[in-house]
């Protein structure tokens, strides 16, 4: 997944946010709106999630050191994280924290053009960010479905803005439907309802972003269509004869690591052996360029073995939807 991409959609939500969080907070002090604090608060904590990925794509370019040989890309996964613990304590405990407390002690919403028409800007504002996510994310879904998109993306920004806007988009039809009702009945009970509904909604996302990229830190393999390429890479039919078993790891969004025992002949020489390795290293790296770190251990293939499980050619480059 592009970098590019995900940094154009995470900094059209930021200025979105930052924007709805100011008006929603302004709207909330003149009419004092249970689901307007509360909403100000959810924009306030996506506009530091935003923060936060981008914070995590600098720190994922730092080089390699001996201490991290392999880089700092699941940098990246680290904040995305982050940002779903943020968007659990601080968007959904407040907003269901704030419900509870208008609906135990409700007041008569005042001023109801400021609340109304703040929600309305926020909801024009946040459908332009959300397009934009939408924009970035097709050039990159091809086939697969929005849940599957969501998934099996192995870059954390775009699926994570791409739930923070659903959310703030459908947050925001909540408080207004939760405002005309108090509005309309004169009872602030509904006031409060609807940032009841905001909070579970928020930690519902949370939940769905922890479980995510959680997998992303735990580490997962390459897809289907890249191990495919890198399995008909590998074998040249000369000197590689076949694949024992492989495994591939991502240490980042857009970095693989790939180590596979394969089979060569029992009479190839040395030099013939290491000629063949460079060459595979070379396919691999043309067909699937994040193949960065690749380490390949030549061995004699031993058909008895294999026939007795112990030495298995069934190619393995793990799963392709880890989650």
């Amino acid at each position: 997944m592009s970098a590019s991409g995900g940094t154009k959609a995470i900094v059209a939500a930021l200025a979105a946010n930052l924007a709805i969080a100011v008006a929603k907070f302004v709207a909330f002090v003149f009419s004092g709106s249970s689901s307007m604090l509360a909403e100000s608060v959810h924009s306030l904590a996506d506009s530091g999630n935003q923060g936060l990925l981008l914070l995590g794509g600098k720190k994922a370019q730092r080089e390699a050191t001996p201490q991290h040989p392999f880089g700092y890309g699941r940098e990246r996964y680290i904040y995305a994280f982050l940002v779903s613990i943020v968007l659990f304590s601080v968007g959904g405990m407040f907003a269901i924290y704030e419900g509870y407390e208008k609906i135990k002690d409700p007041h008569e919403i005042e001023s109801w053009y400021w609340p109304v028409g703040v929600l309305v800007f926020a909801i024009i504002a946040e459908t332009f960010s959300f397009r934009t996510a939408i924009k970035e994310s097709n050039q990159l879904r091809g086939n697969l479905s929005w849940k599957q998109f969501v998934r099996r993306a192995k870059a954390p920004e775009l699926p994570v803005v791409l739930l923070e806007d659903l959310g703030a988009l459908v947050g925001l039809i909540l408080a207004l439907v939760g405002v005309s009702l108090a509005l309309v009945t004169g009872d602030g009970v509904w006031d409060g309802i609807g940032t009841l509904c905001i909070g579970i909604l928020l930690i519902l996302i949370a939940i769905i972003l922890a479980a995510e990229t959680k997998s992303l830190l735990l580490g997962e393999a390459a897809g289907v269509d890249e191990v495919k390429k890198i399995e008909e890479s590998l074998v040249d039919g000369t000197t590689v004869t076949g694949i024992i078993h492989m495994r591939t790891l991502h240490l980042g969004p857009e970095e693989l690591l790939v180590a596979a025992k394969i089979a060569v002949r029992h009479d190839d020489t040395a030099a013939q052996v290491a000629a063949a390795i460079d060459a595979a290293e070379e396919r691999i790296r043309a067909a699937v360029p994040i193949a960065r770190v690749i380490y390949l251990e030549p061995d004699i293939y031993n058909e008895a073995a294999a026939a007795a499980g112990t030495d298995p050619v069934k190619p393995s480059g793990g799963p392709a939807d880890a989650h």
